[in-house]
């Protein structure tokens, strides 16, 4: 069986429009909680944290009476970032953690994640057993065994101060002025209380969330807004959130914007110098720039290179013993603290490295020049297979013949919304624009047929 619901990072799509939907949430919410249930335990737990869109208070009831229509009892974080679901799942024994969330998405979207026993999002196994269970339905318990459901007030503050605990005892962070930026989404409260906490004058964005705005004109993906705050407010740094705070990029003194091929190859040379890079290598996607790997070549560091999607970096990190792991995007996986991509772990981290060396943002934030790279997205629609396409096919034979030698080409369809994402390197300039050219136009032509 393949996965029909499931994409590269949970369940996700435009919120009341199949498969996000109230309905086939209660059935996930059954199916999980009953491919999770303990055999012979008492005490069936699933912990359930959100951002902050409108529809995740609809995603939250739906999926507490699937729940509980297994007898699992329910414990609601409420709005918390996607890696204390991680986290609090094993710190409260729970069977499973779920996140609703649809991440850098507008607020239309949504999706849910599920976390298992052991803090760490589900294998694609786990994935195809559930959407088994979806479409066969589950038996719900009888009347006496119905699970509760209750909310808990401090899975926030068990969050701020794990992530503070990561840091060198007695770190602090006085003298630094930090704009964060919280894409108007899970990380609002979290994030400035944090950078508060330890010492660091704080000029938070994006902390109104109204179930509208999250990821609208701010956070990791809209990067402006914190660019413009810190230059205004002469910060020495800013960092920008998405919208379940697993992304993270880091914004220099001066403006300019580091993204997570930066902050890795800056963790690891540190780690490496001082002996803490499990395997002595790097886990990252095929994403990530070339610019990256001959940094880490030179460095004496490895590249392990997976597919897209911060859960198959985690699986490759954990099978391979690695402890650094990550995606140009922004997730930063370090696995010595955390169990999925943490972009506040990441962004005290990087503080803690401006405070230790001594030395500004942008110095730290530009470890190596990056090779040219052009990222276009074409929307398509259902039914829609844009890349069988004969002239499709001949665009990228052609961009292929083009980049021989001189770069790399990779394009492939996004597994949390209808894109055909096409990148390209190359050091020649002209031609990466014109093999991203030619291919974009390719597909923009299939998917303008009615």
């Amino acid at each position: 069986m393949t996965k029909n619901l499931f994409g590269t990072d949970g369940v996700r799509g435009q919120a009341n429009t199949y498969p996000m939907t109230a309905e086939l949430a209660l059935r996930l919410g059954a199916a999980a909680g009953r491919y999770f249930r303990r055999d012979g335990a008492k005490d069936h737990r699933v912990i359930i944290g959100k951002d902050t869109r409108l529809s995740g208070y609809m995603f939250e009831n739906a999926l507490t009476a699937g729940f509980a229509s297994t007898g699992m009892n329910v414990f609601l974080l409420g709005p918390v970032p996607t890696p204390a679901v991680g986290m609090l799942t094993t710190s409260m024994r729970a069977d499973v953690g779920v996140m609703i969330s649809a991440s850098h998405n507008p607020h239309q979207d949504n999706g849910i994640k599920f976390f298992g026993p052991d803090g760490f999002k589900l294998s694609d196994g786990a994935e195809i057993e559930i959407e088994r269970l979806v479409h066969e339905g589950v038996t719900p318990v009888q009347a006496e065994n119905i699970g509760r459901a209750k909310r808990i007030d401090d899975g926030r503050f068990r969050y701020n101060e794990r992530v503070k605990s990561t840091l060198a005892a007695g770190q602090s962070l006085s003298g630094l002025k930090v704009v964060i930026d919280c894409a108007n989404g899970a990380a609002y409260k979290t994030a400035p209380e944090v950078l508060w906490e330890l010492g660091a004058e704080v000029i938070a964005v994006g902390v109104s969330p109204d179930g509208f705005n999250i990821n609208d004109k701010c956070g990791s993906t809209h990067t402006q807004l914190a660019a413009e705050t810190v230059v205004a407010h002469g910060a020495d740094v800013g960092i920008c959130l998405d919208g379940d705070a697993d992304r993270v990029m880091i914004i220099d003194e001066k403006g300019r914007v580091a993204d997570g091929d930066q902050i890795m190859a800056l963790f690891a040379s540190r780690w490496a110098a001082s002996g803490r890079l499990r395997g002595n290598a790097l886990v990252a996607t095929v994403m990530s720039n070339l610019g990256l790997e001959r940094y880490l070549v030179k460095q004496g560091i490895g590249l392990e290179r997976t597919a897209v999607g911060d859960r198959y970096v985690v699986e490759r990190m954990r099978a391979g013993g690695f402890n650094l792991g990550g995606e140009q995007s922004g997730h930063i996986v370090m696995t010595d603290y955390s169990t999925t991509g943490d972009g506040l772990l990441a962004g005290l981290h990087f503080l803690a490295a401006m405070v230790e060396t001594q030395k500004p943002a942008s110095e730290l934030a530009q470890s190596f020049q990056a090779v040219p790279q052009l990222l276009e997205n074409v929307r398509y629609s259902d039914g829609q297979d844009p890349l069988n396409d004969a002239a499709v096919k001949a665009a990228v034979g052609d961009a292929e013949k083009m980049l021989v030698g001189n770069g790399r080409l990779l394009i492939r369809k996004s597994g949390t919304e209808p894109l055909i994402r096409v990148m390209a390197e190359s050091e020649d300039q002209d031609t990466l624009n014109t093999a991203v050219g030619q291919i974009v136009a390719a597909v923009k032509a299939v998917t303008a047929k009615p």
